[in-house]
């Protein structure tokens, strides 16, 4: 053996489609893209989306909603749990790492804004990035602190 009468192995090689060479091809006419129609031209591509002439699902379906892009989204504690969690877990001194500790944050990714819902007689020393006005009297009305982060 050597390098004049090497080929490949049988199978490995396959000799392709010449489309569109006249009849003696044995593909000639319509040469293998059916009659007529869109998809017989050059040049075509189908658009995304295309339901075949049918109204599309994203023009059937209504458009609604609007989301701002610069809204800023806070996850919601009321002072009523404020008041359960000083009670149970026995502290004066509230932050966010302790609301993820008890469960009531997932996460310490979130920003934290306490509501004024529920009553509070507890003195505490509230860590948080938002307060609402009621919240925020009435934990300075129970004698305690406001710390607003970031």
């Amino acid at each position: 053996m050597d390098l004049s009468n090497l080929k490949p192995a049988k199978g490995a090689t396959k000799t392709r489609k010449r489309i569109g060479r006249g009849e003696g091809s044995g593909r000639g006419g319509t040469s293998t893209r059916g009659h007529k129609g869109a998809k017989s031209r050059s040049g075509y591509s189908r658009q995304r989306g295309f339901e075949g002439g049918q109204m599309p699902l994203q023009r059937r379906v209504p458009k609604f909603g609007f989301r701002p892009v610069r809204r800023v989204e806070y996850k919601a504690v009321n002072i009523g749990k404020l008041q359960e969690i000083a009670e149970t877990e026995k502290i004066s001194k509230i932050t966010p790492d302790v609301l993820v500790k008890t469960g009531i944050v997932s996460s310490k990714k979130h920003l934290i804004k306490i509501l004024g819902k529920g009553s509070l007689t507890a003195k505490l020393e509230v860590e948080a990035h938002a307060f609402s006005k009621s919240a925020e009297e009435a934990i300075k009305s129970a004698g305690g602190t406001v710390i607003k982060l970031q």
